[in-house]
């Protein structure tokens, strides 16, 4: 994921209330609530009473989230296309390493000195 570059420290707790994910994200408890709608990922347990419990995990993509949206200037739709294809990403194989520069030039000459014969 694309984390933030000094991402706040996570405390080492199993749940966090959404309160503190508010802090810790420097983001409103309605922004969150909004965010959970936007991104299905998002998915905090609920307690009898109904406050929503977040994981480590969740709070993770939170942060991942408000730097795409805040730093990197996403929109809403750019980042959930960004945090979808990064998932595909992590389950298909790694493309071959990108040609350098001069390879695809010697390529792209070869390709057109094929035409032309």
């Amino acid at each position: 994921m694309a984390a933030p570059e000094h991402p706040p420290a996570i405390p080492d707790k199993l749940y966090f209330r959404i309160g503190e994910v508010s802090r810790l994200a420097r983001v409103p408890s309605s922004v969150l609530r909004f965010w959970e709608s936007e991104f299905p990922r998002i998915r905090p347990k609920r307690t009898d009473a109904g406050q929503r419990l977040y994981r480590k995990q969740d709070v993770e993509l939170i942060l991942t989230i408000r730097h795409l949206l805040y730093d990197r200037k996403f929109t809403i739709k750019g980042a959930r296309q960004y945090l979808k294809s990064e998932a595909t990403d992590e389950t298909t194989p790694a493309p071959p390493a990108p040609q350098t520069l001069r390879e695809q030039i010697l390529s792209e000459l070869k390709a057109i000195r094929d035409l032309l014969e």
